[in-house]
């Protein structure tokens, strides 16, 4: 009987492994033009890539608003923001989160920079940057560096909150290079 149950769990396992390497499988290439975007921000406004030509962007995915591992990731990146101004970059986060609530963690980690709405996960399909979570769908914790002209220069799939935001910022000074 319990081998039985062993089998089970690990089935279960495998399968919840397959369907999040499934979705990084979809993930936009290195070296190939972001997909285009247009969500909500934390103010409830259309915001699009297309608004930042000419920049560069830090598009990061996180599962929820509030959690300790989102809230440490945009702690750094608020942390860093001038860091990010000075290289002619922007942030910008995505979740499945509401507006409202984007708004409400902004005011609560006092960020500056547009977390933006994916309410239907499309975006984070998109991207590939989707997992499931229970019955929910959430984003994946995946990062796109963008340059001013559009074209991803560097993914970054599951990343660590606790020093991503050091991570993008050395890549992103090698890019400026």
């Amino acid at each position: 009987m319990k081998m039985k149950k062993i089998s089970a769990v690990a089935a279960a396992l495998l399968c919840a492994l397959l369907s999040l390497n499934a979705f990084a499988a979809d993930m936009p290439k290195e070296g190939t033009t972001a997909p285009a975007l247009t969500l909500q921000n934390q103010q409830g406004k259309p915001t699009s890539l297309a608004d930042f030509t000419g920049k560069w962007i830090v598009l990061y995915f996180y599962p929820k608003d509030f959690t300790h591992g989102c809230s440490l990731e945009a702690r750094n990146f608020q942390e860093d923001e001038a860091k990010y101004t000075g290289k002619n970059a922007v942030i910008l986060g995505v979740s499945t989160d509401s507006p409202d609530s984007h708004k409400e963690f902004c005011a609560k980690e006092v960020l500056n920079f547009m977390l933006l709405a994916d309410a239907d996960h499309a975006v984070s399909d998109l991207y590939g940057s989707s997992m499931s979570l229970g019955v929910a769908t959430v984003s994946a914790r995946n990062t796109f560096l963008i340059d001013p002209k559009g074209v991803i220069r560097k993914t970054y799939e599951g990343v660590d909150p606790a020093n991503h935001s050091d991570e993008v910022l050395a890549d992103l000074a090698t890019l400026q290079k």
